[in-house]
């Protein structure tokens, strides 16, 4: 950026199955002049996510590829894969994407591929984590987003946010403690792995 010039924004495209409350987030701060990326794709697994919608509302380009007209996961995975390629898509966020990636699909984009689990990882990997934060009695939960590898919610650390436990929790108010500070770091973790990549 020596030059003065202002650093080109990468291409993010953002994969999801549901409501999209991170992808929103995401838009949203994707909106702020400097930020290093741009949200120019939104790919769902599902042609009926409510997220879709709020891409559109946006002027972003949106895909609905069911996963049900694929008879393997790679196949799938590689329907996928070419749908970002010819978009140039540079980096891929996953926000709410309920699809156990292909370890090819994982290969295709090691170190531009990012997710963000509610966990404080590698604590509570799977599904249920704030039901089992509670049981497990921690004082701390949390969210962390991370690089993704074949190896499930595995992958190096690029952000942590930490909220406490409180007497009287249940998973619905844990996890929407926990929701709000998602939408802080992934946003700042997009950031971060963005401004990074070559």
């Amino acid at each position: 950026m020596g030059s003065g010039e202002a650093q080109k924004r990468k291409r993010v495209a953002i994969l999801i199955s549901g409501r999209g409350s991170n992808m929103a987030a995401l838009i949203q701060a994707a909106q702020s002049p400097g930020y290093p990326a741009e949200i120019v794709f939104v790919l769902s697994n599902r042609t009926d996510a409510a997220g879709l919608g709020f891409a559109q509302q946006h002027g972003i380009e949106t895909l609905a590829l069911s996963h049900k007209a694929f008879d393997k996961r790679e196949a799938f995975d590689r329907a996928m894969h070419s749908a970002l390629q010819v978009r140039g898509i540079e980096l891929v966020a996953l926000a709410g994407f309920m699809r156990v990636l292909s370890p090819w699909f994982c290969q295709q984009w090691q170190g531009r591929l990012i997710n963000i689990h509610p966990s404080l990882l590698p604590a509570f990997k799977g599904l249920n984590t704030h039901r089992q934060a509670l049981e497990a009695g921690v004082t701390e939960h949390g969210c962390t987003v991370h690089f993704v590898t074949a190896d499930l919610d595995d992958g190096d650390i690029v952000l942590q946010a930490t909220v406490p436990v409180l007497p009287g929790d249940d998973e619905t108010t844990l996890a929407a403690r926990v929701l709000v500070q998602e939408h802080v770091i992934y946003a700042k973790a997009l950031a971060k792995v963005a401004a990074a990549l070559v």
